[in-house]
């Protein structure tokens, strides 16, 4: 009986929580929460200006949690940022004498979630962001804020996010500030949770759907069970989507589409991807997030398959990546696979890719009426993401190689033609396996088309995974593995041309480089993969033999050659058909 198991009810894997819920400020930051409260005295002494400095939201989530981190946003009561900043600059550098850099201003952009003027400066080492603390309201079908006005800490606290993103710390009195009563409760209790009713938040600014999502999977947390209802909410999901779908509509609305794919690149990047496309998949939040826009849409060549086939796909590449938190057990990799991830920004791409196997085989049609691939649609019009993290060029080849590489049989007939070394060698050699320019190794791509194969033994209708039909999926790949290997294969991939354009031309006496000048070089490559202890000088015999003998030809025909297992030759050609009459 077959061993199975279900992807969808793994273990979040929450992050450990400290037991004391107190703040311990490195020496630097507490020099400089004294000169905030000193700069705030001064003003009021001096200039009769009355204003109070808390740090907002992220800083003073992660110090609570154990994590030190370096932006500090600061929150003004009845002040602007930008003039508290040219005040504070002043003050450091000219009465306490510590070097501040210039101020910079972040203009207010709706579409980002910045609808407010920013100040940024650098002081002590420490990026600082200045704005006031704010209220806001909303219209109907906008999430622009059709009025922003000073607020109280309870009003900005109640208009952030989520209640762990809405905590203050009070440089004044140095002790955290809870104005929503719930956001340390919820940091202790691992739960995220709107601090106004989420159907409100969500409809206030559709983004924070995406929000939540991110922030569950950083940290392991659990979302309340009213939140999980809002954004599942058809009318929540449709404004969520028309931020995107209707892009050239109004600017705004495309930087928002933007925005989603920024919060997709921080997931993929982020701690835990696999629970962000559990948690994307169990919203119904897949063709919401992943969209591909009208008119592309209309071309596709079918539907994208079932959601939870990219939770299989990230669940069995988390387990290649993170052995010690491994979801089923499987034969060891081989080694080449098991290291072939080798920074994050692959680690990143790999996971996107997996987030977008339900479009695996999906066509569309382009401008130019080109069939292309239906993640690449989702990745430049529904991220809009681009070559960030090699997303747009990187992850349509990643599925190119899929198709390529899928079940390496050693015994299978494309491997023995015109031989095992040339045949593997060229393979490997292909650009959508292999190349430099857009960060891919071959390694990875084959990584990630054993991905893809053993996603065929996961059944999406039931959730269960066939553990023992994988293990033999993965044998196949390691023997793959280990017979390039044997073949000495791991820098011929990397290997130049042992003769380049200019000495083919040279050697074959031609009068200029031409369309037939890269097909020789492929035949020249499979030589030098046939012939791995030939010299430059025996390859360009070789090729003035087959030039002289008809089997290739320097004019820009369809002619080609095909080198056999022992070097020889055949020559193959093809004309075009006569037009009809």
């Amino acid at each position: 009986m077959a061993r199975t198991l279900s992807f969808k009810t793994v273990s979040p894997d929450r992050i450990a929580i400290p037991e004391t819920r107190q703040i311990e400020l490195t020496d630097v930051e507490s020099q400089l929460c004294t000169l905030l409260d000193e700069c705030t005295q001064h003003l009021a002494d001096q200039k009769g200006i009355v204003t109070s400095c808390r740090v907002a939201g992220g800083w003073v989530r992660d110090k609570l949690l154990g994590s030190e981190s370096h932006d500090i946003d600061i929150a003004l009561t009845d002040m602007m940022g930008y003039p508290f900043a040219v005040e504070f600059a002043e003050y450091v550098s000219e009465i306490k004498h510590i070097p501040v850099k210039s101020i910079a201003t972040v203009k207010g952009n709706p579409g980002q979630s910045k609808h407010l003027e920013t100040a940024k400066t650098t002081v002590l080492g420490i990026e600082l962001d200045f704005v006031n603390l704010r209220d806001e309201a909303y219209a109907d079908n906008s999430r622009i804020p059709t009025e922003v006005t000073f607020g109280t800490p309870l009003q900005d606290a109640l208009r952030r996010d989520i209640t762990i993103n809405s905590l203050f710390y009070n440089v004044h009195t140095r002790s955290v500030e809870d104005h929503c009563g719930k956001g340390l409760d919820d940091l202790k209790n691992g739960i995220i949770r709107t601090p106004l009713p989420p159907r409100q938040t969500f409809l206030d600014d559709p983004l924070r759907v995406i929000r939540c999502i991110r922030f569950a999977s950083r940290f392991g947390f659990d979302m309340v069970s009213e939140l999980q209802e809002s954004a599942r909410d058809s009318e929540i999901q449709a404004s969520l989507l028309l931020h995107g779908a209707l892009a050239i509509v109004a600017l705004a609305q495309k930087i928002t589409r933007e925005r989603v794919g920024e919060e997709i690149d921080k997931m993929m990047g982020g701690r835990n991807p696999l629970r962000s496309i559990q948690l994307i998949d169990s919203l119904s939040l897949f063709t919401t997030i992943f969209c591909i826009p009208e008119p592309t849409a209309s071309t596709l060549s079918g539907p994208a398959a079932s959601p939870s086939l990219a939770v299989a796909a990230a669940a069995i590449l988390r387990t290649f990546l993170r052995p010690e938190a491994r979801i089923f057990d499987h034969p060891a990799l081989h080694p080449l696979l098991a290291s072939a991830v080798t920074s994050p920004s692959v680690a990143a791409r790999l996971n996107l890719a997996c987030a977008l196997t339900p479009y695996r085989g999906v066509t569309y049609v382009d401008h130019k009426k080109k069939e292309r691939p239906a993640v690449e649609a989702a990745i430049r019009d529904g991220l809009k993401v681009g070559t960030k993290n090699h997303y747009l060029d990187g992850i349509p080849a990643l599925f190119a190689a899929a198709e390529l590489l899928k079940s390496p049989k050693l015994d299978s007939e494309r491997f023995q033609t015109p031989s095992e070394r040339v045949a593997i060698g060229m393979l490997l050699r292909d650009t959508s396996v292999h190349n430099p320019l857009v960060d891919s190794h071959w390694t990875t791509s084959v990584l990630f088309s054993l991905v893809q194969d053993l996603v065929f033994s996961y059944d999406a209708s039931t959730d269960a995974f066939d553990v023992d039909s994988a293990a033999a999926c993965i044998q196949i790949y390691n023997a793959f593995m280990t017979r390039v290997q044997e073949l000495d294969l791991e820098k011929a991939v990397d290997a130049k041309h042992i003769l380049d354009g200019r000495e083919v031309v040279q050697v074959l006496g031609a009068a200029k480089h031409g369309q037939w000048t890269g097909r020789v070089l492929t035949d020249v490559m499979k030589w030098q993969l046939g012939h791995p202890d030939g010299s430059k000088e025996d390859c360009a015999e070789w090729l003035r033999t087959e030039h002289a003998e008809g089997r290739i030809t320097t004019e820009d025909s369809k002619a080609s050659i095909v080198v056999g297992k022992r070097g020889k030759s055949s020559r193959q050609e093809t004309t075009a058909k006569k037009p009809k009459t």
